[in-house]
């Protein structure tokens, strides 16, 4: 009976301290449940108290600004900087290979007689006294002034179209180079000729000069003019030899153009980047009087001598060439120079031979000694004889 009543009263311990676990269990997680909340709404009362409303728009903004002070720490900034500079200025122009094809159809319209005479009615007249040239210009033409080489017509193109350089045997000087750069750079040019033409007056003279029949004497500031043809017509000759007289000339007319070519890429900096960078196209190119068709030299060969350019140690010091190219001024000061060495050479030969007269005058007295002392010995031998004869 007692045992019985033991265990009965330890099943109801039990019972009651598995009731006592779960009460306390189940008021210790809901607590928890209220205690997150309360914690939860403290924080986004906070967050809303301390930090302010950032609205979208505002935060890429905030991110782009930290962007940009990143790569500028980096030094990523300055090579950004520098993709935007070499970024293509005739990028909305119409490509290079396409201005020369415009080029090339003109032309085949002009020498079959087709020729439409675009861009020269009075609406484009007004068009030019209202917009800049360069939004519709699309070449650049080196040519000779020559007029038998009428450079819009020949390339049947109008008003606004070309943007036309012409001098005396298309040679390029100072000025010729000028032209060519401010073509390129402001009128945005897509495609640059040099244009030569057969039976070229400039060439011709320059050939007649230097095989010793030139003719008459040419006026004073021609010469000048038209010096960057002689390097020209020498190259031809020299590659030459076996072609005389007048049949020269038409190979100094292309090698003219070559020079011409040379001499732009040598003394133009901003001509060579934009080549380079394929800005621009630059073309030489022969115009046949006679039968009004065009000869497209061969572009490898401009290719060829950007690289001869580059490679040379001097393609950096377009001031040099261009002083040693005025042959004229550069004769001038040498011929001063070298009065200025002979007027000062006198007095320097004078105390440089100063040691050497007073030597001379030594060995001459002791010459002059030696004879004295010997004279008393031999005159009685000289004089006996001029006695005997008395």
């Amino acid at each position: 009976m007692d045992q019985n009543k033991s265990k009965i009263i330890t099943i109801g311990y039990l019972v009651l301290m598995v009731i006592i676990i779960i009460v306390l269990n189940s008021g210790g997680g809901g607590d928890h449940s209220v205690a997150t909340h309360d914690s939860s709404s403290d924080v986004s009362a906070h967050k809303e108290a301390v930090e302010p409303e950032v609205k979208p728009s505002e935060f890429e903004a905030l991110n782009k600004a930290l962007e940009q002070i990143a790569l500028k720490e980096s030094g990523e900034a300055e090579a950004v900087e520098g993709e935007k500079k070499s970024v293509n200025p005739l990028a909305d122009k119409i490509a290079p290979d396409a201005a020369l094809l415009k080029l090339k159809e003109g032309n085949i319209r002009f020498a079959k007689g087709e020729s439409t005479h675009p861009n020269l009615d009075p609406e484009r007249r007004l068009l030019a006294a209202t917009e800049n040239q360069n939004a519709h210009a699309f070449a650049t033409v080196l040519s000779c002034s020559d007029s038998r080489v009428p450079v819009e017509a020949i390339f049947d193109a109008g008003v606004m179209d070309i943007f036309t350089i012409r001098v005396a045997g298309n040679v390029c000087d100072t000025d010729e180079i000028g032209s060519i750069e401010y073509g390129a750079a402001h009128v945005l040019t897509p495609v640059v000729v040099v244009l030569g033409h057969t039976q070229c007056g400039a060439v011709t003279a320059v050939t007649h000069s230097l095989q010793g029949h030139g003719g008459h004497e040419l006026e004073e500031n021609i010469p000048p003019l038209i010096d960057n043809v002689e390097p020209a017509v020498k190259k031809a000759i020299e590659f030459h030899p076996e072609i005389q007289g007048d049949d020269i000339i038409p190979i100094a007319i292309e090698q003219n153009v070559w020079t011409a070519i040379e001499d732009l890429l040598t003394k133009s900096p901003a001509v060579r980047e934009y080549v380079i960078n394929g800005y621009i196209k630059l073309v030489g190119a022969i115009y046949d009087i006679g039968t009004g068709n065009i000869d497209w030299l061969s572009e490898q060969k401009v290719l060829e001598i950007l690289s001869n350019i580059q490679a040379s140690p001097n393609s950096d010091a377009p001031a040099v060439k261009a002083e040693e190219s005025d042959g004229s001024k550069d004769a001038e000061a040498t011929e001063e120079a070298a009065a200025k060495e002979e007027a000062a050479a006198p007095p320097a030969e004078e105390q440089s031979d100063e040691p050497a007269v007073e030597e001379a005058q030594e060995q001459d007295s002791q010459e002059d000694k030696a004879e004295e002392e010997s004279a008393p010995q031999e005159e009685p031998a000289e004089e006996e004889p001029a006695v005997d004869k008395a």
